[in-house]
């Protein structure tokens, strides 16, 4: 996985593209009000969910693999006061000093394990750092028609600011799906430009993601010793149908 983190190479820059996504916390924060203990947010990136959970009273971990991801999510919560502890540890061998009652991943990070054996260890892993009845949350891609066989030519995604440079920027992507791995491999082109709108630098980073579908993810958790307890389209625990973009995973530890 280490060889897959070209995106994450810029923290700053990825804040400023990302932070406006906080749908999860409303849903987390529901969860986290039911247990009692130190929650524990696996590929915690820059802090992204993990500060605002603080700043609603709850004792976190972030875990990252990225060392320059977490200095900068170290950065905010020093500059806001907050005592969360950040851990550079990969998700998949964890070694940390407590369990806990709730464990979450967000931002689709769980299509960064790309094979079986991966997905098997990471989720033996958190199975290892729950409580007894404790909760797992996280969050994947909905492997549609529509998500995976987009066409492999550059596509307009979305437009930011990037305020470190004062300029527009646009987002197209490329994608090509490899149905043998499930694999998904992006290409995210960013054009950025100045005030008269004329583009004066591009950019070109690599991603590849693991699809993997409701009914095989239904016996990956079970053979894993999770019971699910729901799975939405959303954030907002929207049931999932066949028009779902991400399906959203709450899972028991089995007892």
């Amino acid at each position: 996985m280490n060889d897959n983190m070209e995106e994450y190479d810029n923290p700053i820059s990825y804040d400023i593209e990302n932070n406006a996504y906080v749908g999860e916390i409303p849903f987390l924060i529901e969860w986290a009000s039911k247990k009692r203990g130190t929650i524990i947010d696996l590929a915690c990136g820059t802090g992204r969910i993990t500060i605002p959970l603080a700043q609603n009273g709850f004792n976190l971990i972030g875990v990252d693999l990225h060392a320059g991801m977490l200095e900068q999510a170290k950065k905010k919560a020093e500059e806001l006061q907050l005592k969360i502890e950040w851990l550079e540890q990969d998700c998949t061998q964890l070694d940390l000093n407590c369990k806990s009652p709730l464990i979450y991943m967000v931002g689709n990070s769980i299509q960064h394990f790309h094979t079986n054996e991966s997905q098997n260890m990471l989720l033996s892993s958190i199975q290892t750092h729950l409580e007894e009845d404790g909760i797992f949350i996280f969050g994947t891609r909905f492997p549609s028609a529509e998500e995976l066989l987009q066409p492999s030519t550059e596509e307009y995604w979305k437009t930011y600011t990037d305020t470190t440079c004062n300029k527009e920027v646009d987002v197209y992507t490329i994608s090509n799906y490899d149905a043998l791995s499930q694999m998904q491999h992006y290409t995210t082109i960013r054009k950025f430009k100045n005030a008269d709108g004329i583009v004066v630098d591009e950019t070109r980073t690599h991603i590849s993601l693991r699809y993997t579908y409701p009914k095989e993810m239904e016996r990956l958790l079970l053979e894993n010793g999770f019971d699910i307890l729901h799975v939405n389209t959303d954030w907002k625990g929207t049931p999932i149908s066949n028009d779902s973009y991400e399906m959203i995973y709450v899972c028991r530890k089995q007892i």
